[in-house]
C-alpha cells in the first residue's frame, strides 16, 4: 500500500523550484551555471528593514504573535493597500501568513467543495493548479493569446463560467508573461464577475509594485468597488523589497473569510515568523524608494534580455510591463537537433538541453501551462544576463534541421 493519500497523485513538484535545485547541484558538482529560472530578486534586502528585524530580536520580540499577525503589521498593511491601491480594508480582515503561496492554499481550502471549479487564465504560476487540486477542486485553464498580451478578455471569462464557477484567479502583473491589466481591461471583467454573485475572485498582486514605461499598479476591487465583498486581494514583501526568504504574504477579505482562514491557520502553521513581521512592518511603513531604485535596475535588465533575445533566429518575445520576466517564443525551434545529436519535441526538451549544452537555466513553458515557450527571469546581475544571451544565441544558431 501506497504511503501518500490520494490526493498527493492529484498534484506535481514545483518545475520552477526542481529546475532551480538542478541548476544548483551543477553549479555544486563544478559546472559553469547560469540560472535564469528563480522568481527570486539578486538585490538584498534594504538595510533599513534588516535593522528592525535585529531591534526586534534585541527587544525580545520571539514569541508566538496573534495567528493572523502582529496588530503592526496588520495595520501596516491596511494602510499600504489604501496609499498603493485606496482600498479601505481594517487590520480585522487581513490575515499574515507564511508567503503568498499560503495564502493562496488557505483560500482554496477553506472555500472549495469537491468538484468546485477555479478559473486560472494561462500562462500561469506553476502552483495555481496544483493548489486547486489539494483542495479538491477543479482547475479551468483559460489560454490566452500573444495577441492581447496574454491577457483574459472578457469573452473568454464568460464562455468559462459555468455553474460549479467558484472562483477567479487574476496575476496582475503575472508570472510568467510580465504582462499587466488596464483598468479598462479590469473593468471589462468586473462586468462580467458583477453578472455572476456567486462567484469569489482572488487577485495575486505580488509584482504589483514591479511596473515599467509609467504603467500604474491597479487592482480589481480598486477598479469596482461593487466586487470588494467577494474578493481576496493578496501581496506580500517577497518580490518588491527583495525578502523572499523572510516568507511574509497576506491577505486582505471580507471579515467573515478572513475568520475562516485564520481558523485555518491557526491549525496549520499558526503565526509567521515574529522578526519577519517586524522587517515587514518597516517594509511598509518606511520609505519607498528603494523599490524605485530596484525597478529601474530591472528595467534596464527587461530591455536588455529583449532587445537580445527578439533578434535570435526562432525566437520571439514581447516587452512586459511588470515583473521580472521575459516569456520567449521557441515555436520555430521545434523539430530542430542540437549538436549533441538532441531532436528538440518540446518546450521541455529545449530547456534540457539548454541547460546540459550551455549552462543557461530556464523554465519550460510548460510548466506554466503554455507549452512552447520558456521564461526568462532577469533577476539576477546584468553582466550574467549579458553572457547567458549569447548562449542562448549561440545555441539557437547552432541547431539544424
Amino acid at each position: 500500500m501506497s504511503v501518500a493519500a490520494e490526493r498527493m497523485g492529484r498534484i506535481l513538484p514545483s518545475q520552477t523550484i526542481a529546475i532551480t535545485q538542478k541548476a544548483r547541484a551543477l553549479k555544486a558538482e563544478g559546472r559553469d551555471i547560469i540560472s535564469l529560472s528563480a522568481g527570486e530578486p539578486d538585490f538584498d534586502t534594504p538595510a533599513f528593514i534588516k535593522e528592525a528585524a535585529i531591534e526586534a530580536i534585541r527587544a525580545g520580540e520571539t514569541k508566538y504573535t496573534d495567528v493572523a499577525g502582529t496588530p503592526a503589521l496588520r495595520q501596516a498593511i491596511a494602510a499600504a493597500l489604501k496609499r498603493d491601491f485606496d482600498l479601505d480594508y481594517s487590520p480585522e480582515e487581513i490575515c499574515v501568513s507564511t508567503g503568498g503561496k499560503q495564502v493562496i492554499c488557505n483560500v482554496m481550502t477553506a472555500t472549495l467543495n469537491p468538484g468546485d471549479e477555479v478559473i486560472i487564465p494561462a500562462p500561469a504560476w506553476v502552483s495555481y493548479p496544483d493548489i486547486v487540486r489539494l483542495a479538491d477542486g477543479h482547475p479551468v485553464v483559460v489560454q490566452t493569446a500573444p495577441e492581447t498580451g496574454f491577457r483574459l478578455t472578457a469573452a473568454q471569462l464568460e464562455e468559462a463560467i459555468t455553474p460549479r464557477t467558484r472562483w477567479l484567479v487574476l496575476n496582475s502583473p503575472c508570472n510568467p508573461t510580465g504582462s499587466a491589466y488596464t483598468t479598462d481591461e479590469l473593468q471589462a471583467l468586473a462586468e462580467v464577475l458583477l453578472a455572476h454573485p456567486d462567484i469569489w475572485i482572488l487577485t495575486d498582486d505580488i509584482y504589483a509594485k514591479l511596473l515599467y514605461d509609467g504603467h500604474r499598479a491597479v487592482t480589481l476591487a480598486q477598479v469596482e468597488p461593487r466586487l470588494k465583498e467577494r474578493t481576496v486581494t493578496m501581496n506580500g514583501v517577497s518580490k518588491a523589497y527583495a525578502m523572499t526568504g523572510w516568507r511574509i504574504g497576506f491577505s486582505a477579505a471580507p471579515l467573515e473569510l478572513t475568520r475562516q482562514l485564520v481558523k485555518l491557520q491557526g491549525q496549520s502553521t499558526s503565526n509567521t515568523c515574529s522578526i519577519a513581521q517586524a522587517a515587514a512592518v518597516a517594509a511598509l511603513s518606511g520609505p519607498q524608494d528603494c523599490i524605485d531604485e530596484m525597478v529601474e535596475v530591472y528595467r534596464q535588465r527587461r530591455d536588455l534580455v529583449v532587445d537580445r533575445l527578439s533578434t535570435v533566429p526562432g525566437l520571439s518575445c514581447a516587452r512586459p510591463e511588470g515583473a521580472f520576466y521575459v516569456f520567449v517564443s521557441l515555436k520555430d525551434l521545434l523539430g530542430k537537433k542540437t549538436p549533441a545529436g538532441k531532436e528538440l519535441q518540446s518546450d521541455e526538451d529545449f530547456v534540457q538541453a539548454l541547460l546540459e549544452e550551455t549552462g543557461v537555466a530556464t523554465v519550460p513553458g510548460t510548466a506554466f501551462l503554455t507549452p512552447g515557450y520558456f521564461r526568462v527571469s532577469y533577476a539576477t546581475a546584468t553582466e550574467l544576463l549579458e553572457e547567458a544571451c549569447r548562449r542562448i544565441r549561440r545555441f539557437c544558431e547552432s541547431l539544424t534541421s
